[in-house]
């Protein structure tokens, strides 16, 4: 009988430890995934070189962690460019490539049922799921349905996650998250100027050649670069707070911008300014501190990445089943291939209808604009600012060399194509280069058998509803001819904003 109890003693013994290890081992495998996601900034960060800040709390994920220094996004503003990344496919593919679109009853987008969102598909695995933040996403959705935890609604700009309670995530059940940080938009806070952690001088600063080296512009360069300073800082103390509440451990942390900083040629344009933004992964360990990925601290990885791929790899990292419609890919996975190109995709921006598409190869940028009716710096939002206003000043008086002006001129070439090797600022138009006619061709042809395969819903007109809500909002602004037909029929404009809401 002894022998028996000693031998069922022994049993739970060791049904103990393995179920711990079973545990442990389940822990392991369903890390955290969290998303610093910053809004407006290129990667003029100290890890990536640039001198005239400091960045030490982003340089600290870069050294213990992997930094990649091709990653380009789908899309060079806000909402497209959101709507894609948590999907995992183009906005165009699914038609929600028109910025601020689906922000009334008459004019939403639906998906297709076979699509989810990432933070669904994290759910369906047992996952807690959150974004502080904001959402912007241009479909429709009950956002119950994806994230826990208080919101609210801020009209055209979406939903906004309010800072989380905890509480409601059950003990040890991994997570999926995202924090959403201003960046360059902390320029528009009221506070900003008394926040900055130090005043950046301008009188040094040396501008991107496409920018005239004038007080005006130095100081808006100044003002970004302090806005980098401050978005530092907020990581700094978001990293502290959850590792001090134990939130860092078994967890991967993604950094990383949506798109560049906000003047011409970068936000809402392919070039790389608009297109190429910092990107950083670090995990850390059971015990909350960093650990090597893929058996390296500090690696950097040079491969194209797509921003698609930032939420495929998370999928990945978790064992989550990736599905078919995915665009994206595991980047750490083991049977991995490297990308050989990326698509970008610029549609209307607010009031602005506009179709730039760009394919980026590890040596070439190449640019097709469908609407050459239009300058690039045709009627938008940013008319209204000072720095623009100054800028058209300085062109209309001939103050401006011929790179400076080119951006602000009346026309536009339907092809573009630069060699990034030797003219990383894109200035250099290689398209009537008959050196070129190779990589010319052989871009364009990408780009045509893309714009086949995945349908690109750029090439069809919007819905006349979509544009009732721009014209609603912007009125007279609205110079682009699509907006006639509008005009002429002065329709009811009083549809009110989804708010997405159960």
């Amino acid at each position: 009988m002894k022998s028996k109890q000693f031998r069922v003693i022994i049993w739970s013994m060791a049904s103990c430890i393995l179920l711990s290890c079973q545990k442990k081992e389940e822990q392991i495998e369903r890390p955290n995934i969290l998303w610093l996601y910053v809004e407006d900034i290129s990667p003029n960060l100290g890890c990536y070189g640039e001198a005239n800040v400091q960045t030490p709390n982003i340089d600290a994920l870069a050294e213990n962690g992997m930094r990649f220094t091709n990653t380009i996004m789908p899309a060079p503003v806000c909402s497209p460019l959101r709507s894609a990344i948590i999907t995992g496919a183009m906005q165009t593919t699914l038609g929600t490539h028109n910025h601020h679109s689906s922000r009334t009853e008459a004019s939403m987008i639906k998906l297709p049922d076979h699509v989810k969102t990432l933070p669904e598909l994290f759910r369906q695995e047992g996952y807690f799921t959150f974004n502080q933040g904001k959402d912007d996403y241009n479909f429709e959705y009950v956002r119950d349905s994806l994230y826990s935890g208080e919101y609210r609604d801020n009209g055209m700009y979406g939903l906004v996650g309010k800072e989380l309670d905890w509480s409601l995530r059950k003990e040890g059940q991994p997570y999926f998250g995202q924090i959403q940080f201003s960046g360059n938009k902390y320029i528009y806070h009221d506070d900003f100027q008394e926040k900055v952690v130090r005043q950046i001088s301008s009188e040094t600063l040396e501008l991107p050649v496409y920018y005239p080296q004038t007080d005006y512009m130095r100081e808006e360069w100044a003002s970004y670069l302090e806005s980098i300073e401050l978005t530092d800082k907020a990581v700094g103390e978001t990293m502290a707070r959850l590792k001090a509440d134990g939130l860092l451990k078994n967890t991967y942390v993604f950094f990383f911008s949506d798109h560049g900083m906000r003047l011409w040629r970068h936000k809402q344009f392919l070039y790389e300014g608009g297109v190429k933004v910092p990107f950083i992964i670090t995990y850390f360990d059971e015990e909350g501190r960093p650990a090597a990925i893929n058996g390296k601290k500090g690696a950097v990885n040079e491969h194209l990445i797509s921003g698609l791929d930032i939420g495929t790899t998370s999928l990945g990292l978790a064992k989550v089943g990736i599905p078919p419609y995915t665009e994206g890919q595991d980047f750490l996975a083991e049977d991995y291939t490297p990308r050989e190109f990326v698509i970008s995709a610029r549609d209307r921006c607010d009031f602005t209808i506009d179709r730039i598409r760009s394919v980026r190869t590890a040596n070439f940028k190449y640019i097709k604009n469908f609407k050459t009716d239009r300058p690039y710096m045709q009627p938008s939002y940013r008319d209204a600012w000072d720095v623009t206003q100054r800028m058209r000043q300085a062109y209309d008086h001939g103050e401006l060399d011929e790179v400076q002006s080119r951006f602000w001129e009346k026309e536009r070439p339907e092809v573009e194509l630069y060699n990034l090797d030797d003219d990383p600022d894109e200035l250099i138009n290689l398209a009537n280069n008959s050196e070129y006619t190779g990589e010319l061709e052989r871009h364009a042809a990408i780009l045509d058998t893309w714009i086949a395969a995945t349908d690109d819903k750029g090439q069809y007109p919007e819905g006349i509803e979509g544009l009732k809500f721009m014209y609603g909002i912007w009125g007279d602004r609205c110079t682009n001819p699509e907006y006639d037909v509008l005009k002429r029929e002065e329709p009811d404009l009083s549809g009110s904003l989804k708010a997405l809401k159960n």
